[in-house]
């Protein structure tokens, strides 16, 4: 059922090139996807509108199918994203923005094309952690993808990510949770044999601006580990 999906909303997008197109495909690929896995999905907090720049904590693959649910926006990622079975190819084509960590020229090719993007109209999701972790706090900030938004005293809004399972599964930290030397094909049929997980997304009030992305990078940071509810080993109680 999975593959299936994946495979209609592709051949959607491949008819369907707009930007008005890839919203709709990502969007509710996104909560097709999400309803098959069983994640159920909390919401805390006002969602920014389209132009926005958001920075997150990233717990791994999880988080992208979370945030497309419930945002218009581009992402963006590491180069072997696209080296992903089958969802590396879905995400490239949801004009996802990819970025080689290993070389520090390729920052001035990316914050151009985040430009370009917050130009378009759309919104813009930013992993500024570098990598994905298992959720016991959160990780500092890498500045060098907020130059952009410093240059310009662009707004940044926020928002923190967590999981919780049922009693009896094993700790989301393991099963939700993507990080490590995890291999992604292991990973992702333990997860589906979850019966299902909660998936919460805080947004953060406001937005912060700041015209050095050090300091900028050091207030987000601070705002999203304030509001961000680390994992526990021991699973939530089904309700």
């Amino acid at each position: 059922m999975f593959v299936a999906i994946i495979i209609a909303f592709y051949c959607v997008r491949l008819v369907w090139r707009s930007a008005t197109g890839r919203r709709w495909v990502f969007r509710n690929l996104s909560r097709a996807v999400a309803r098959l896995v069983g994640m159920r999905i909390c919401v805390e907090g006002r969602a920014p509108s389209p132009p926005f720049l958001l920075v997150c904590n990233h717990l791994g693959y999880a988080d992208i199918v979370l945030l497309a649910s419930q945002l218009d926006c581009v992402f963006v990622a590491k180069q072997d994203v696209r080296s992903w079975p089958v969802l590396g190819l879905i995400i490239e084509q949801m004009d996802t923005i990819f970025v080689d960590r290993a070389d520090r020229r390729d920052v001035t090719r990316v914050n151009e094309q985040m430009k370009r993007a917050l130009e378009a109209g759309d919104g813009v999701v930013l992993f500024a952690e570098g990598t994905s972790s298992s959720g016991e706090r959160v990780l500092p900030l890498k500045p060098s993808l907020l130059e952009l938004a410093a240059q310009k005293g662009l707004p940044v809004s926020y928002a923190s990510i967590s999981y919780g399972v049922p009693a009896g599964a094993p700790p989301a930290h393991e099963s939700v949770c993507w990080w490590g030397d995890m291999t992604f094909a292991n990973h992702f049929f333990e997860l589906l044999e979850l019966p299902w997980f909660e998936a919460r997304i805080v947004f953060g009030s406001g937005a912060v601006r700041e015209t050095d992305r050090k300091e900028l990078a050091r207030r987000l940071h601070e705002n999203i580990a304030k509001q961000f509810t680390p994992l526990a080993a021991s699973p939530t109680e089904d309700q």
